[in-house]
């Protein structure tokens, strides 16, 4: 929630005026002070103004402020227009039925509500945009309507059930331009197309077992390889999975038949999502209820139709994290979750098929980018919480609903929290993707690659020294490793070649020399796969 200034102007002016402040963070407040500054604290703005731009003391000309000077935001401006109802945009665009900020603000008024306002007979005046596009991300210009009711190009990039806000800060326009397909070129040109194909199966599974691991359900092994077969063949195949239909089959695919869920697809129950302490329910987020899901689902579909041409890293932080946000599902979100990063960059053309980035295992791999991914999540679950957990209620009754889901939750806050479930606020989570995106492209798969091309170099060198099938190969690099360059019994009795004179120390030293050109290992790395020499020699 936004702290107000002492001496407010624009938003949080009538944010005090009418006792409404949204749970998000306005991106900018400002106020009146002694000289003109601002101070930047994590992205959000506040901005001093000297006394001589002080707007008059009525809410149109402080909301004219809003839109001109600060970032319009529009879970603020949904609470607002339901506090104060029509009558002053109507008053505004009457009285100015040519300014621009009184029109885009009746076009607002109208998209936000849903309820029509009154044009006045000599409405004119040039196209404006809805949305400052400077500001805040908005549709692409060959998405933009002509709304000629308002005389307003309506850029807005999503609908009135669902339209996340991304916030054009300077991290922002960081992270969005983020070039994947850039960085995987360099990949490829370092390791080349083919090893990558064979690297994407085993980056597949990575994927689906840390993906799993974020859910705490990392030892499911039957589990994890069928979503890795999802993730290999459902990645940017087929449409947009973000319908009822769409949805049902992926999930069926995800669950498989043996599961509790009666209905596949947009679910029908409510849903929360948290963790049960001494037998005592902890909720960390209450969805939008289940009537609400299919409108907001269209919302984010419209979302990435009309910001078509974007940073394919910001639209797929958008479809990942509006998803979860949403959570339509009965069951299986965050691995629908955790697909769609990869969806989109496969269908934006940036990623090839059939490479998946193991953006989870980057996210389990490093604890701080865990707590990182957990602290992204709370942007939104954590002010919706503070604001609306007295609303939630476990009743002594289960219910059970006709997706199979039985449960007790009751929640009477879904008109408090329906605003910022609509309009969330994600540019954190852009600039947050985009930096494992980075690390995964720059890091995980380098090292993956490196690893798997030094695996079939020394493959390749053992063959050198004995003709053996590609599975002995593999068996005898693994026991090098882990017996420290010693030949084992087990392997001696399989392969009785090795025990010849010189034949075991000729393989380890070929394995050795292998990683050592690589430069894949240091030095204690190659000294697992040279022999101990026996003691007093």
């Amino acid at each position: 929630m936004t702290e107000l200034p002492a001496d407010p102007i624009g938003a949080a002016w009538l944010a005090r005026a009418y006792d409404v402040v949204p749970l998000g963070t306005l991106a900018v407040v400002s106020q009146v002070g002694g000289r003109r500054s601002t101070e930047v604290n994590d992205g959000f703005r506040l901005e001093t103004y000297p006394e001589a731009m002080r707007p008059p003391a009525t809410p149109a000309a402080h909301l004219q402020f809003h839109l001109r000077h600060e970032v319009p935001h529009l879970e603020f401006l949904a609470r607002l227009f339901e506090r104060t109802g029509p009558g002053f945009v109507q008053a505004w665009v009457a009285a100015e039925p040519t300014g621009q900020y009184a029109r885009r603000a009746a076009f607002l008024y109208e998209w936000l509500t849903d309820q029509a306002l009154a044009v006045p007979e000599r409405l004119g005046g040039n196209y404006v945009d809805a949305l400052d596009d400077s500001k805040l991300v908005a549709a692409s210009a060959d998405q933009v309507i002509k709304s000629k009711r308002w005389r307003v190009n309506d850029n807005m990039p999503g609908t009135r059930c669902f339209c996340p806000m991304v916030v054009k800060t300077e991290a922002l326009a960081q992270a969005a331009g983020l070039d994947v397909g850039a960085l995987f070129g360099e990949l490829t040109e370092e390791f080349g197309e083919d090893l990558l194909v064979r690297a994407a199966v085993w980056m597949t599974l990575r994927e689906s077992k840390a993906s799993f691991a974020i859910e705490g359900e990392a030892d499911q092994v039957g589990r994890v390889q069928r979503f890795a077969d999802v993730m290999a063949r459902r990645t940017g195949q087929g449409g947009l999975p973000l319908d009822d239909a769409g949805l049902a089959d992926l999930q069926r695919e995800i669950l498989g038949e043996r599961t509790t869920i009666q209905h596949f697809g947009v679910r029908q129950s409510p849903v929360f999502v948290g963790e049960v302490v001494r037998y005592q329910e902890v909720v960390h987020y209450v969805a939008p209820p289940d009537d609400a899901a299919a409108a907001m689902l269209q919302g984010l579909r419209v979302f990435l139709e009309r910001t078509r041409g974007q940073s394919s890293t910001m639209r797929s932080a958008v479809a990942a994290f509006g998803f979860v946000y949403i959570h339509p599902l009965a069951d299986g979100n965050g691995r629908v979750h955790r697909f769609l990063i990869n969806d989109v960059l496969r269908r934006d053309g940036v990623i090839p098929d059939p490479v998946i980035l193991p953006v989870s295992a980057v996210i389990m791999d490093d604890a701080g980018e865990r707590r990182g991914y957990d602290r992204v999540l709370d942007e939104v679950s954590k002010p919706l919480m503070q604001a609306v957990r007295e609303h939630v209620e476990f009743t002594p009754t289960q219910t059970t609903y006709p997706d199979g889901v039985v449960s007790n939750l009751v929640f009477h806050g879904a008109k408090q929290a329906m605003p910022l479930w609509c309009y969330p606020d994600l540019t954190p989570h852009v600039i947050f993707l985009a930096a494992i995106l980075r690390r995964t492209l720059t890091e995980q798969m380098r090292v993956e690659s490196r690893y798997l091309r030094t695996h079939a170099r020394a493959r390749a060198a053992l063959k050198e020294v004995v003709e053996m099938p590609d599975p002995q190969a593999d068996r005898v690099l693994r026991s090098i490793e882990q017996n420290g360059g010693q030949l084992s019994n087990v392997l001696a009795k399989e392969m009785p070649v090795l025990r010849r004179a010189g034949v075991w120390e000729e393989l380890v030293e070929a394995v050795a020399r292998v990683f050592q050109e690589e430069g894949a290992a240091d030095a204690r790395v190659l000294d697992r796969y040279r022999p101990e020499k026996p003691a007093g020699k």
